[in-house]
């Protein structure tokens, strides 16, 4: 199937590693022009536009989802370097997996702990989705994907402020589907992730997410790209304001 994304514009936050980098990879693949973001992996940022073809067919720059003038700075430099954004993948968040079993109370946190984190996965993506849209708007198509999680739906111990920011990322896309003018805006929200993050983690606790997971699995980095790309695709003709999740059935 042709996805009618050779030579589209593509922007993927957060892609150094894991379901970012996957996505980028799978773009390119595609014959897209892949932009992605860094936030301080400027050496591993470097790496993967090497891979994704070199500087002719990919370009990374910084962003910073809590600093606003970082996030316009980025989506600029992204649209000087190709003439224009087609697709925004909002991959990149604020977030650090600590085993539930050593979360402080939710009620002990301070405020200059969570109050950040809700800000730049919220506010940071929105920015990133307005000072593209206008572009997409003027040329009559446009794809926006934003990435959240399953626990936004049915939560996990410790997860109040990621999974309230990941609930708001749905609102904003029911939001956005009214955009109109060729755009599509969706939300791919994954479970279980086999990416780096997980390394550190417990193999018997990943073991037990596996087995409480449908398809006997977790998911991996590609099977949650190959879902994105094709959400961005002029194949997608008509998917529109949806929450798509890649969790195996959970």
């Amino acid at each position: 199937m042709d996805l009618g994304l050779k030579d589209k514009r593509v922007l993927v936050t957060g892609a150094t590693r894991g379901i970012g980098k996957a996505t980028a990879r799978a773009f390119a693949e595609e014959g897209a022009l892949v932009s992605i973001t860094y936030h301080s992996a400027r050496d591993e940022a470097n790496d993967v536009v090497g891979e994704l073809g070199g500087e002719q067919r990919a370009h990374a720059v910084p962003l910073d989802l809590a600093d606003p003038a970082s996030v316009e700075a980025g989506v600029a430099a992204v649209e000087e370097r190709w003439g224009g954004i087609d697709v925004v993948v909002a991959n990149a968040q604020t977030f650090t997996w600590v085993d539930p079993d050593k979360l402080p109370p939710f009620e002990s946190l301070p405020l200059d702990e969570w109050f950040p984190q809700l800000r730049a996965n919220i506010e940071g993506h929105m920015l990133t989705v307005r000072h593209a849209l206008g572009g997409m708007r003027r040329r009559g198509w446009g794809r926006v994907v934003l990435l959240s999680s399953v626990t936004a739906g049915h939560g996990s111990p410790g997860s109040e402020i990621y999974s309230a920011a990941k609930s708001a990322l749905h609102g904003f896309a029911r939001g956005l589907m009214w955009t109109r003018d060729g755009v599509l805006a969706n939300v791919v929200a994954p479970g279980g992730t086999l990416t780096e993050s997980l390394q550190n983690v417990d193999p018997a606790y990943i073991e037990q997410a596996a087995q409480e997971t449908p398809s006997g699995r977790l998911s991996t980095p590609e099977d949650v790209a190959r879902l994105i790309v094709f959400l961005c695709s002029e194949a997608n003709g008509n998917v529109n304001g949806e929450v798509i999740h890649t969790a195996g059935g959970r």
